[in-house]
């Protein structure tokens, strides 16, 4: 816990320029107009009002209510509700002046810098941010499609109906049933979040339907937080870890071996874990390794940048959208931020910490730009925090700067929950991360 305190004070010390007071402006400070009201685009219109009050700032958004992501795998566990999951955009406006306006961006007028919406509206802007998130890409996976998802196997990684059928699903599953879970190839928006939702799934399963078994067949052979997950697997659901980890982790911490298999297991891609095929009808996921009957699958299918991205040009072949990484600037079109989910940001995880942490740099650096003085030096940071269980919490947690023309992770090795750390650490893990969904709300909407 020292290290991370330490790690902690380091990020806050580095961030300070784009917290540091700033004097407004007179009138006509400028327009900036920011598309996409997720974490990205509502912490982006809010700071760009704290830095200077002065600045017109209008948010586009389609719905008007937000559904946070983050943490929305505890409505499978009846921990929260889809309810619980909503935020509104009442305070931006009120406290901060946000101008918001529910309506649909169909284009942008690069050359005349005006943005025009399906409610037959043009603002002209000064500067564009666009925050679209990201886009399932459901046929990837022979088998599987959108309808797949809404009826029979769903996804629920952009929360919504399909979070609460799979919750229904889940819940109404037949004694000694099969839970899949397909996890994602990188990149992909929250990296430990499909392994924190397996092992959710399992502790509920623990209780109410302690007969069943999770399966997580996975295109990799890794992931971010895999170490300090498994090992809360091993502890808490009789996972075995394979052999290379216990090698890897072995003088570090006592890792149990059991004596049969256990609730939940990971079949990675070099144990044929990658998906060849679906079949919804019969329920049936088809590895490299094995046909697996389920009784519930949840897919969770590859990303790309969010359809708007395309549809403005901001994205390129790779599905994502190139950016100058200092302000975050698009390389495609003048005058425009991408920021988010959706952004090329090199060592930055795809994850809601990442995404307010670019909108803060990114919003500091458009005042100081439009009052004609250079952008400060950005310096980015992330935590992910995430639970084994209930009461076994983790997190990764990393600071970025510019290295060589990329975004590199400039943190030590202290990034992890260490794997020795004590029974009351761990159950602290768990505390942080449920007083982080609440603050970080806060920080991004209130």
């Amino acid at each position: 816990m020292k290290r991370r305190t330490l790690l902690r004070a380091a990020a806050l010390a580095a961030a300070a320029p784009l917290a540091a007071p700033f004097v407004a402006r007179a009138q006509g400070a400028g327009h900036v107009v920011v598309v996409g009201g997720g974490v990205g685009g509502a912490t982006a219109a809010k700071y760009l009002k704290l830095f200077d009050p002065a600045l017109k700032v209008t948010l586009i958004e389609r719905q008007p209510v937000y559904v946070r992501p983050y943490g929305s795998s505890e409505v499978l566990t009846g921990h929260v509700t889809m309810a619980d999951l909503e935020v509104r955009y009442d305070t931006l406006a009120s406290r901060y002046g946000v101008e918001v306006l529910i309506d649909t961006v169909v284009g942008v007028d690069a050359a005349r810098r005006t943005v025009h919406t399906a409610g037959k509206r043009s603002l002209a802007y000064d500067r564009l941010i666009v925050s679209p998130g990201i886009e399932l890409m459901y046929d990837a996976i022979p088998g599987y499609s959108e309808a797949v998802a809404r009826t029979a196997m769903p996804s629920g990684w952009i929360p919504g109906e399909q979070t609460a059928l799979l919750a229904r699903q889940l819940q109404a599953m037949r004694a000694g049933g099969t839970f899949v879970l397909v996890a994602p190839p990188n990149p992909y928006r929250c990296p430990p979040g499909p392994y924190e939702r397996a092992a959710l799934v399992t502790e509920w399963l623990q209780k109410h339907n302690p007969t069943a078994k999770v399966i997580i067949v996975d295109p990799k052979d890794s992931f971010v937080t895999d170490q300090t997950m498994m090992l809360g697997w091993n502890r808490l659901y009789g996972f075995d870890l394979p052999d290379d980890y216990v090698q890897k982790m072995a003088g570090k911490v006592e890792i149990q071996r059991h004596g049969r298999p256990g609730m939940l297991s990971w079949v990675r891609a070099k144990d044929g874990g990658r998906v060849l095929k679906v079949d919804a009808r019969r329920m049936r996921v088809e590895t490299e390794g094995d046909v697996i009957a389920a009784d519930v699958v949840n897919i969770v299918p590859p990303m790309r940048a969010g359809a708007l991205a395309r549809q403005l040009g901001l994205a390129d072949a790779s599905g994502w959208c190139p950016v100058e990484r200092r302000t975050f600037a698009s390389t495609q079109l003048p005058h425009v931020h991408v920021i988010g989910d959706a952004s090329i940001a090199d060592a930055m995880p795809k994850s809601g910490f990442s995404a307010n942490t670019q909108a803060k740099a990114t919003a500091r650096a458009i005042v100081e730009e439009l009052a004609g003085r250079p952008a400060p030096e950005p310096v980015w940071e992330n935590t992910c925090y995430a639970l084994a269980g209930k009461d076994y919490g983790l997190f990764v947690a990393d600071v970025f700067r510019i290295v060589d023309g990329k975004i590199a992770r400039v943190n030590g090795e202290a990034r992890y929950l260490p794997l020795d750390a004590s029974p009351t650490q761990i159950r602290l893990g768990a505390r942080y991360q449920q007083a982080w969904l609440r603050t970080f709300t806060q920080d991004v909407f209130a």
